[in-house]
């Protein structure tokens, strides 16, 4: 939204009243190329490959910015660029299942002669326009160039910009003196098309009109006057133009034969075409009428609409076009045939370097794997002891509580006579040995649960792992189960040693513990026994004699 505030006064020493003008999007001088270009053209292209036509133009008064807006500069590139280097990016990324040649036209209009500014030093003759029978507008004799990247699109326009016409003015010291038009013709079809191929072609044209100027604003002279006359002239019939199509009642008439401006630009105005116009205008208020009057122009113009249709064509061909389709289709096998085998030597190339990893990490795995395991050596001896120790304690905790429970047996098979009080201080005696017994295999038990000497083993199969799967993400390689074979191999390997270890302690040990406990307790038994016997003997002696 643009709005004149109340209390302006012009260069004119008027006062003028608010005026408002809404448009599709306003853009202040903080704004960079690229946010003009994003918010303007670049909707377009899809619609180009697509096979609609397309056009972008700037209008305003001399040194309003169209120039720098259309063409930039190197540090700032403008619309040209920008539109160039976005269209081959699409293009290359449809290689694959469009083919798209580009061809390009660049012409100056000046003082209603057209003249080609891509033909070294700039044409000297005027061309001229034809129409065809479905009254497309093209001009007779413009040359044609096919660019193969945005580098060579750009030398091209420097080229141009050469030879077109600019002179000084009192308003603007480069003022561009002629309306110049790019063209940029897309023609697309499948790779793979049949006999009567569709394709499609579409026009995207931008175009950098001249300046509308005043000549008591420019103080030109002679030529220059000349000059701003027919530039005024054909930006007039263009302004008649857009009356006709923003009014119904002449639409049956539009005065495009008024200039060669208007007819050129034809199809970008009434027919089938998607059209933005940038308008340019100076916040400076010594060019409030020229502003005021390029606002009135633009807010005229949005209300023309366009009847947009695909530019879709099939081409019926004879006989030596089958030869040439033959061709590029022998060809096109052949480009294909070239980039599988490409492909594949790449493939396998790449296939070898990570088959050589792969084989290079599992290797330095195996090593890690088994230093870790004869690092652990310590802990494994240490682990066997633990598990020797709690062996005898078990063997012993077995044989006391065997003997306890034949003990009680045997008490328990006389109810008729007590236990002597010898006998039972003798198996308290050994249930105090069993409970200490049972809280030593509790102390065996936790300490063999603390020891971890697999932990150096899995750290480093989970190392190895890691660095095979950072290669090509495979989890389920043969390598990752060679490495864990290896480590369940190395794990049983220690546990079945741990545990011939104590079986063979067991064999000579556990004999001599079990025969000790039982001396033990049958001493102890015997003792008390002999104890009781003599008891019993001596105080039979002792009442013989009264008998």
């Amino acid at each position: 939204m643009t709005r004149f505030q109340s209390k302006v006064v012009s260069n004119m020493g008027k006062r003028v009243k608010d005026q408002t003008f809404a448009f599709d999007r306003v853009f202040d001088d903080n704004t960079t190329q690229g946010d003009v270009y994003e918010s303007t053209t670049r909707g377009l292209l899809d619609n180009v490959l697509d096979g609609y036509n397309a056009t972008v133009f700037a209008y305003g008064a001399t040194g309003c910015g169209k120039t720098h807006t259309i063409t930039g500069t190197a540090q700032q590139p403008g619309i040209i660029f920008l539109t160039m280097q976005e269209l081959f990016e699409k293009i290359s990324e449809r290689a694959e299942e469009k083919q798209t040649e580009i061809t390009l036209s660049y012409l100056e209009i000046y003082n209603e002669t057209i003249r080609d500014l891509l033909v070294p030093g700039g044409s000297k003759g005027g061309l001229m326009l034809r129409e065809d029978a479905n009254q497309a507008v093209s001009v007779a004799g413009l040359s044609s160039h096919k660019p193969q990247d945005v580098q060579e699109v750009m030398d091209m326009i420097v080229k141009g910009n050469e030879y077109r016409t600019i002179s000084p003015t009192a308003a603007n010291a480069t003022s561009s003196r002629s309306h110049a038009v790019l063209q940029i013709n897309v023609a697309q079809k499948d790779r793979n098309a049949s006999v009567n191929e569709p394709h499609t072609m579409a026009t995207l044209s931008i175009i950098d009109l001249a300046g509308s100027e005043r000549a008591s604003a420019t103080k030109n002279r002679g030529e220059r006057l000349i000059e701003g006359a027919n530039i005024n002239k054909s930006l007039l019939a263009l302004g008649s133009c857009i009356n006709a199509l923003c009014d119904p009642r002449k639409k049956n008439h539009v005065p495009y034969r008024n200039s060669k401006l208007t007819r050129l630009l034809k199809f970008s105005l009434g027919g089938n075409c998607k059209t933005v116009m940038i308008v340019c205008v100076s916040p400076s208020s010594a060019h409030f009428d020229e502003t005021q009057n390029t606002l009135r122009y633009a807010n005229r113009a949005k209300n023309i609409q366009t009847k947009v249709t695909r530019n879709v064509f099939n081409v019926n061909r004879h006989v030596k076009d089958f030869l040439v389709k033959i061709d590029e289709q022998m060809a096109m096998i052949n480009e294909l045939k070239a980039q599988q085998k490409d492909a594949e030597a790449i493939a396998f190339v790449k296939f070898r370097k990570q088959a050589e990893k792969r084989d290079a990490i599992t290797r330095e795995g195996v090593v890690r794997i088994r230093a870790a395991f004869e690092n652990s050596v310590n802990d494994r001896q240490e682990k066997v002891t633990q598990m020797k120790k709690l062996r005898q304690i078990e063997r012993r905790i077995s044989v006391l509580s065997s003997w306890i429970a034949s003990f009680d047996n045997v008490c328990d098979s006389r109810d008729d006579e007590s236990m002597p009080p010898n006998l039972a201080s003798m198996r308290k005696t050994a249930q105090g040995i069993l409970l200490e017994l049972e809280n030593s295999r509790q102390h065996y038990h936790q300490r063999l649960q603390k020891m971890n000497w697999e932990r150096a083993i899995d750290s480093a199969l989970q190392n190895s792992v890691r660095q095979l799967i950072e290669i090509d993400g495979r989890e389920d390689g043969n390598d990752i189960a060679c490495l864990t074979r290896e480590t369940e191999l190395l794990k049983a390997n220690a546990a079945r040693d741990s545990f011939q270890y104590v079986l063979e302690q067991e064999k000579g040990v556990d004999a001599g513990v079990m025969q000790y406990d039982r001396r033990r307790c049958c001493a102890t038994w015997q003792e008390n026994h002999l104890k009781t016997l003599r008891n019993m003997f001596n105080s039979r002696c002792l009442s013989s004699p009264r008998e």
